[in-house]
């Protein structure tokens, strides 16, 4: 064996979760941005675009603007504090947002945010829940870490922040509707 010298990473977790990451009228706010007309099914990344299968939910992207730069803002500071964990190379949000919308029988199963092609650059990857978990059944955002599934909190306003290639998923909405906050921070590619 010759070993190289490396960084080691000691602080490294899974995912980070952030409390009251929005405000009761910050999400009142994001939820007006809610239109069926403008709204489309969820796509995947890569060859294979559509696949209820793997994804079945509804989103509207959100692009940074007078009325959004704030919340664009808001998680570029999470990310950035966050990456303290991970020491990945950052340049930004290079996709829109997406408002999602789980309603009964919406799902995402097993799944990583970080793939081929437009996929390649993610580092991480954040979710904002934007429903009171009185208001739905099922839907619950879980990860996979080793043989285990934790269940990420589903109180309103409360971030959840994790790297692009941890395993998870949104299990199926049985009742009600989940709505959130997701999106991807960039970087170059991994070397």
């Amino acid at each position: 064996m010759y070993p190289f010298k490396l960084q080691s990473l000691p602080n490294f977790i899974e995912y980070l979760i952030a409390e009251a990451a929005l405000l009761p009228f910050e999400i009142a706010q994001i939820n007006e941005k809610w239109d069926e007309q403008l709204s489309s099914p969820a796509e995947l990344e890569g060859h294979v675009t559509k696949d209820e299968g793997l994804r079945k939910s509804s989103v509207i992207p959100i692009y940074p603007g007078e009325d959004m730069d704030w919340l664009f803002e808001r998680m570029a500071n999470f990310t950035t504090q966050v990456n303290q964990y991970y020491h990945f190379d950052l340049n930004g949000f290079y996709e829109p947002l997406q408002l999602a919308q789980y309603g009964v029988g919406d799902f995402f199963d097993w799944h990583l945010d970080f793939g081929a092609g437009g996929s390649s650059n993610r580092k991480l990857s954040l979710s904002i829940q934007l429903s009171d978990p009185d208001t739905y059944e099922g839907g619950d955002l879980e990860f996979r870490i080793n043989n285990n599934i934790v269940k990420a909190p589903r109180k309103a306003g409360t971030a959840i922040i994790f790297p692009s290639f941890i395993m998870h998923r949104v299990n199926k909405i049985t009742k009600g509707n989940r709505r959130s906050i997701v999106g991807w921070v960039s970087g170059p590619p991994y070397r």
